[in-house]
C-alpha cells in the first residue's frame, strides 16, 4: 500500500518551541509547513523547562504575533543576583546594557505556539513512529513516518530537525560528517515547583560550600527552586522537607528567613552537559536547538539558543524563497554556530563558577569566591555578565 502522501515547502521534525516558532514565523512570510513529532501535544506542555526570555527571543515572539499572553502575563526582569553565602552582588542589567530579560514560562510559550498554529491550521502530526528522512540529495526529500496506523511521507525542499538531543535528525547525518564536543558535568539539578510565592523578587545563583542554589518563579504564587545533587541521587532520596532545609543552607540567611515553603507539585533531577554538533546543515537538512546543541541551564541559553537558531533559519529561508537567494541559507550553520559557542562559554563559565566539583582542589575551591568578590567590586565584570545574560545580538 502506497503511503499517504502530503506535500509542503518544509517539513519540521518536532512540535517543541522551536519547531513551532519556526513554522510560526515561515508561514506568516508565505512559506508552507508541515511537523510532525513523536509525542502527544499534552506530553510537550506538560514538560517543565526554564523561563527566561532574552531580549532578542521577546522580540522574536512579537514578530510571531505570539507575544500578547507574555507581555500581559510575563515578569520583566532588569536584573539578578549572585550570592556567596552572605554575599549578594546585584546585576543591574538594565543600568549595565540598557535592556532586560522577560520571565516567562516555556511551557506557556509553547501553549502561544500552539494555539497561534492551529489558528494557521498548519498539518501537524503527534504520536508518530519510525521516522525517516530520505533523498536529502534529491530535488525533494521525503519525511517518512506510522502515524495512526498508517503510513505518511511528506516530500518536501528542506527538512529541519527541532526533534532534540535524542531525535532521529541528528543521527540521520553521516557520523563522517558529524564533529560532536560534549562536557558531561558531575552532578545534576534536583528541582521543585511549589505554589509558594518568591523568596524575591529577581533570581538568585548561590554559590555555597554545600553546592549551588537557584531561586526562580514562574508567577507572583509560583516558584521554581533547583539545588545541586550528585548523579547518584533520586528523586525519592529527597522529601519535601528535606530538600527546603538544604535550600535555605545555600541561600543567604536574609532570604532563607523569608522563604515560603509548601508542597511541591513537580520534582526531578536533570543531568547537566554541554554538547555541540557541527556542522548544523547536511545537504536539504538543517538541525535547529537541542537537536544540534545542549547548554547547561545556569546560563539560562536553551530556549535562547533555538530561537536564534530560528532566527537565522528563516532569515535564509524567506532569502531562498523570495529572492531565490541562497547565501544566507549556505551561511546558516556558521552563523548559528558562532553564536552557539558564545553562549556555550557563557553557560560554562557560570557552571564552573557557582558550583561544587568533586574533583577541585584547594586552589580551584578559593578562585570561586574570589571571582565572585571581583564581581562585586568590578562594574566591568559585571557588565560582561549582563552583556551576555540579557543575550548577544542575532
Amino acid at each position: 500500500m502506497q503511503p499517504i502522501q502530503v506535500d509542503t515547502q518544509i517539513a519540521i521534525v518536532g512540535a517543541g518551541p522551536s519547531g513551532l516558532l519556526l513554522s510560526q514565523l515561515l508561514n506568516k512570510a508565505g512559506i508552507k509547513t508541515a511537523i510532525i513529532e513523536r509525542s502527544s501535544k499534552e506530553h510537550v506542555l506538560s514538560r517543565i523547562r526554564a523561563g527566561v526570555l532574552e531580549r532578542g527571543t521577546v522580540q522574536l515572539l512579537e514578530q510571531a504575533g505570539v507575544s500578547d499572553r507574555m507581555h500581559r502575563e510575563g515578569h520583566v526582569h532588569e536584573g539578578c543576583l549572585l550570592s556567596q553565602n552572605d554575599l549578594q552582588i546585584r546585576i543591574n542589567f538594565k543600568e549595565l546594557t540598557g535592556a532586560s530579560v522577560m520571565v516567562y514560562g516555556q511551557t506557556e510559550v509553547t501553549k502561544d505556539l500552539y494555539d497561534a498554529q492551529d489558528e494557521m491550521g498548519t498539518p501537524r502530526f503527534h504520536e508518530v513512529s519510525e521516522v525517516q528522512i530520505l533523498d536529502l540529495d534529491q530535488p525533494q526529500s521525503r519525511v517518512c513516518f506510522e502515524h495512526e496506523g498508517q503510513s505518511k511521507e511528506i516530500r518536501c525542499d528542506f527538512v529541519v530537525g527541532c526533534d532534540g538531543f535524542h531525535g532521529v535528525s541528528r543521527q540521520t547525518i553521516p557520523k563522517s560528517v558529524r564533529k560532536e564536543f560534549e562536557k558531561v558535568y558531575p552532578f545534576g539539578w534536583l528541582g521543585i515547583l511549589s505554589e509558594t510565592p518568591p523568596c524575591d523578587e529577581e533570581l538568585i545563583y548561590a554559590h555555597s560550600e554545600r553546592g549551588f542554589a537557584l531561586a526562580s518563579m514562574r508567577n507572583p504564587m509560583l516558584s521554581r527552586y533547583y539545588i545541586q545533587v550528585p548523579l547518584t541521587d533520586t528523586v525519592e532520596d529527597w522529601s519535601d522537607d528535606a530538600f527546603w532545609a538544604e535550600l535555605k543552607k545555600r541561600l543567604p540567611s536574609a532570604v532563607a528567613d523569608r522563604m515560603v515553603t509548601g508542597p511541591s507539585i513537580e520534582k526531578s533531577i536533570a543531568p547537566l552537559r554541554s554538547f555541540v554538533s557541527e556542522p548544523m546543515r547536511y545537504q536539504s537538512l538543517f538541525l535547529c536547538g537541542d537537536a544540534s546543541h545542549i547548554v547547561p541551564p545556569t546560563g539560562a541559553k536553551g530556549l535562547n539558543l533555538a530561537a536564534s537558531d530560528v532566527h537565522y533559519l528563516v532569515e535564509g529561508l524567506i532569502d531562498y524563497y523570495h529572492n531565490q537567494s541562497e547565501e544566507k541559507l549556505d551561511g546558516y550553520s556558521d552563523r548559528a554556530l558562532a553564536r552557539v559557542w558564545q553562549a556555550m562559554r557563557f553557560s560554562w563559565s557560570m557552571t564552573t563558577l557557582l558550583h561544587q566539583f568533586p574533583e577541585d582542589d584547594a586552589f580551584t575551591q578559593r578562585m570561586q569566591p574570589t571571582a565572585l568578590h571581583h564581581l562585586a567590586k568590578s562594574e566591568t565584570a559585571r557588565q560582561e555578565l549582563a552583556e551576555n545574560y540579557i543575550g548577544l545580538p542575532f
